[in-house]
């Protein structure tokens, strides 16, 4: 439609027949049918959670059982290779499967609210997302129940993986489902950029933005990027494998090196890719508890930016031990310290939003103040590996090991555990048990920090990471022991978490539209939100608009409550990227069969390829190519209809 239509008086949304009209056009459709074809960003925000706590909670008995074999000297507990298998699946699990889809189910449910928008730019492609998702994982997992999984760490690295040293299925499920997962992340990302530029609520201009959404939208301008990179080392580990060719094989001209370059010019932008969101929801969540807005907005929001483009040139942080010649070194070396730079930025704020508002000790508080904590640790141990000489003695020890759990835990854990007692409210409509959050808290922090501390000192005692065991005589058995205590009490707290979580999901306290004084949007809808988020589409003046009359910063103010009715069809309205003035009005797609169709295709032709069945494979080649073709089918509804306001 075109900007001429977007005329339309501004209406009060108090109306109870608009909101019984909007209801019946955006609620998806009742029992099965629509559990399997909706397109409802909450419904899939929710599941993308859900999904991924399920999976954190399967890594987290996994590094239990590596705990166990690892809790004193020369025990038998599990075989080598069961091993492998066990701190292979672990990472695997814990960084592409729990880690970037948590951030993208919380992100999922809060933009469009965040924005004022009533759904993601596509809505259909969100849907697919999800589903792929839960494809590549469940793909994955059989490869682990049938004996076969991952068996090379996370990052495996060649020569290993290739077939000549490792012949069974395990580094093909591998392959094949990390590709697969790479197309979930990389539409993913894909809508998240669209819906940050094109579906905000008219007047948030980019200055505007919650740093969640900056937060978000730099981790998804990076997937766009990096993922096609891992992917395609991964397809081409996979051809290797299969049919012989040489990509990453010295015997047939290949380069073994290749492969850590394209997996860390993957492995380091995506660390930040799955901490950059976090750190947003600190950013947005926590001046709440201060009664404050967040000191230094504009730096903080530059500094989330400067991370991640700082982050494409550290990759070879990860290789200072591979023989690169010493200038490169000195060059990464150089942008690996400089790095620390923007992150300090937003420490510093966080530290002074704390200092200079009145902090409400609840339990989210708690979660994102020990972040800081945490992240500060975690910053510190990787700003020694930075340094080159300090790299050569550190890598491959457990301090490495301690390093990389204080970032992930430290700075996405912890955060998200946060972000689940701030915004529980708004996604169930009940308010979680504070008491029972307290305990929570203290039993995941002290075990987290007893768990993970001493690896620091087991690693400069020389304990190597990736042993399945070790002799008495090397000292490393009273710390081996308290690193489990501490991972067993940290595992008590996450149980914890997850007992509020079910226990106030099915009777905590009803929760009011804005429990905790929110200055965003999303708090000004009720918990939970209707199908159609807003009933009118709401105007911006400030970055705070539900703290206007009490910052009394902005004349003239937001308006929340009259704007665009936009009620004769599933429309919403789109703006320009920049200033956020109504361009265009867009009718968004009804529930669909499209997206859980492609993904079954895709699955299909997934499993054909790694059993290598020709026949199965063109099958599900035409099943793709049929899903797609009902995907771009196009509906004589939205040919026929009527132009809105026209």
């Amino acid at each position: 439609m075109t900007p001429a239509a977007l005329r339309v008086p501004a209406i009060d949304d108090d109306t109870p027949e608009l909101r019984a009209r909007l209801h019946a056009i955006w609620a998806t459709t009742p029992g099965w049918k629509g559990w399997f074809t909706t397109v409802d960003h909450k419904e899939i925000g929710i599941r993308y959670i859900v999904t991924a706590f399920v999976l954190l909670a399967l890594g987290g008995v996994e590094a239990l059982a590596i705990r166990l074999q690892l809790a004193g000297p020369d025990l038998r507990l599990m075989t080598p290779e069961q091993f492998n298998i066990f701190f292979s699946m672990h990472g695997m699990t814990m960084i592409f499967l729990y880690s970037s889809p948590v951030l993208s189910g919380f992100s999922n449910y809060l933009w469009p609210l965040l924005l004022g928008a009533r759904d993601m730019a596509f809505p259909r492609l969100n849907a697919f997302s999800y589903w792929v998702y839960l494809a590549a994982a469940l793909f994955l997992y059989t490869g682990f129940l049938t004996g076969n999984g991952p068996n090379d760490g996370w990052f495996n690295y060649v020569p290993y993986a290739e077939r000549q040293y490792n012949p069974g299925l395990n580094q093909d499920f591998y392959a094949l489902g990390m590709v697969l997962l790479g197309i979930s992340t990389a539409v993913g990302a894909a809508n998240f950029v669209v819906t940050a530029f094109k579906m905000r609520a008219p007047g948030m201009s980019i200055d505007r933005l919650p740093i969640l959404i900056w937060g978000t939208l730099t981790a998804s301008v990076a997937n766009l990027v990096v993922v096609p990179a891992v992917s395609l080392a991964f397809f081409l580990l996979w051809l290797d494998r299969q049919f012989g060719t040489s990509f990453f094989r010295p015997a047939g001209g290949g380069q073994p090196l290749l492969w850590q370059h394209l997996f860390w010019l993957f492995g380091h932008p995506w660390v930040y890719a799955i901490v950059l969101p976090a750190m947003g929801m600190v950013s947005d969540g926590l001046p709440v508890f201060c009664r404050r807005p967040l000191v230094g907005y504009s730096l903080v929001a530059l500094s989330t930016v400067a991370t991640m483009i700082l982050g494409f040139g550290v990759w070879v942080h990860h290789m200072f031990a591979t023989g690169l010649p010493g200038l490169s070194l000195s060059f990464f070396s150089g942008a690996s310290i400089v790095i620390t730079v923007p992150s300090a930025v937003a420490v510093f704020a966080w530290l002074a939003t704390i200092w200079t508002g009145r902090p409400v000790r609840s339990t989210a508080f708690l979660f994102f103040a020990a972040m800081i904590l945490l992240f500060v640790i975690g910053g510190v141990s990787g700003f020694m590996t930075a340094s080159v000489p300090v790299d050569w003695q550190l890598t491959d020890t457990y301090f490495v090991v301690a390093h990389l759990h204080y970032v992930l835990i430290g700075i996405n854990v912890f955060p998200v555990v946060g972000a689940t007692y701030f915004w529980f409210p708004k996604l169930t409509g009940r308010m979680m048990d504070e008491r029972l959050g307290r305990w929570n808290f203290w039993t995941m922090f002290l075990g987290f920090n007893l768990g993970f501390l001493p690896m620091h000192l087991i690693g400069l005692f020389g304990m190597p990471r990736r042993v399945w065991t070790y002799p008495a005589e090397m000292g490393w058995s009273a710390l081996n022991m308290i690193t489990t205590i501490g991972s067993f009490a940290f595992a008590i707290g996450v149980l914890l978490f997850f007992v509020n979580v079910a226990k106030s999901w099915r009777a905590g306290a009803l929760a009011p539209a804005d429990p905790w004084g929110g200055s965003t949007l999303e708090w000004a809808l009720p918990s939970p939100p209707a199908p159609y988020n807003f009933a009118v589409i709401p105007t911006i003046a400030s970055r705070h608009p539900l703290w206007e009359e009490a910052l009394d910063e902005n004349t003239p103010r937001s308006t929340i409550t009259r704007g665009m009715m936009l009620d004769t069809g599933k429309e919403t309205v789109t703006t320009t990227p920049l200033d956020a003035i109504p361009d265009r009005i867009v009718e968004m797609p009804c529930d669909s069969w499209a997206p859980l169709l492609l993904a079954v295709a895709l699955g299909i032709l997934f499993v054909a390829l790694l059993l290598k069945l020709w026949l199965a494979i063109a099958l599900g080649a035409l099943l793709v190519l049929g899903a797609l073709i009902l995907w771009l089918w196009p509906q004589r509804r939205l040919l026929e209809r009527e132009p809105a306001h026209g």
